[in-house]
């Protein structure tokens, strides 16, 4: 028997631009500290694990998933820079109502929580990053880890990005059918930290609703995910004056961990939760930490 992923309580697309839309999905109480949870690269706004959407149920946490440009009814488009999804997240947060907020980002999604904290300080409260990807260029820079193959694949990318896009999706179609076993031979080859968590049935079957969900009709986010982590990112760490929470398992082999310590130490307001033995995936199952924490940070802001 198949394990059940609650749907989202709130789900659909909002105009961001006269030409553009992005997708969103809403789980816990509609009326609660909203969160902005930013998928990972692959990745759509579903990709929350079931340990959040509950924890955020309980305990009066409205979290907000957001496809970027190129996933689920999202409008495909190329950021010049990572900063420049901010203007598109500060839409989607008038649109629903919300003054301030937190955001969370795990791994390809961290750069971008942080381009938010940074273009927002007065409305972002805290941004937590979960094994988030680094800078390539400018001062803040460092290599290794996978964009090493990224920073060589952009300018491809750039050129050649529209018929990689639609193979992608034709492969998509291709193992829709097998996409249970599909994940588990991926769990197999991945390290041990991470096969855990892919095989326990709650991950499963969020990581599957949410890849089949997504990637329906388009897959071209990830691409467009690539080229523009491999520019510069259009801001610098020190830039970001809101506390940043930090989660990374000293075992990735994706996002190396010191990257993890590299972007800490350049960030002006920042923890590193190292994660013992744990590789990329770590932070999904810390959901409810990662929560706790941040809403510690906004519980002293106000004085609580």
């Amino acid at each position: 028997m198949g394990f059940g992923i609650d749907r989202p309580k709130l789900e659909g697309n909002i105009s961001v631009d006269s030409d553009r839309r992005l997708g969103f999905a809403e789980f816990g109480a509609p009326q609660g500290r909203p969160m902005f949870w930013l998928h990972g690269t692959p990745g759509a706004r579903r990709q929350i694990p079931a340990e959040a959407r509950l924890f955020a149920e309980q305990n009066d946490i409205r979290l907000v998933g957001v496809d970027r440009p190129g996933i689920g009814s999202s409008t495909p488009f190329q950021y010049d820079t990572v900063s420049d999804f901010a203007h598109d997240l500060e839409v989607i947060a008038d649109t629903l109502g919300v003054g301030r907020f937190a955001v969370i980002g795990l791994s390809g999604g961290g750069p971008y929580a942080l381009a938010c904290a940074a273009a927002m300080p007065e409305r972002v409260v805290t941004a937590a990053v979960l094994g988030g990807v680094a800078p390539t260029r400018g001062r803040d820079a460092i290599s290794g880890g996978a964009m090493t193959l990224g920073n060589i694949v952009a300018p491809l990318l750039e050129v050649a990005g529209l018929p990689m896009r639609l193979a992608a999706v034709t492969l998509v179609n291709m193992i829709r059918p097998v996409a249970s076993p599909a994940l588990y031979a991926y769990a197999a080859i991945s390290p041990e930290g991470d096969r855990r968590l892919l095989v326990r049935p709650e991950f499963k079957a969020m990581f599957l609703d949410d890849l089949l969900n997504g990637s329906r009709k388009q897959l071209s986010a990830p691409f467009a995910d690539i080229v523009a982590f491999a520019r510069p990112w259009g801001f610098n760490l020190d830039e970001v004056k809101v506390p940043v929470h930090w989660w990374h398992g000293d075992c990735d082999h994706i996002i190396p961990h010191a990257h993890g310590e590299h972007c800490v130490a350049a960030l002006p307001d920042a923890t590193l939760y190292t994660i013992p033995g744990e590789s990329h995936l770590a932070g999904l199952g810390r959901a409810e930490e990662i929560l706790r924490t941040v809403m510690g940070v906004w519980d002293r802001e106000e004085g609580r």
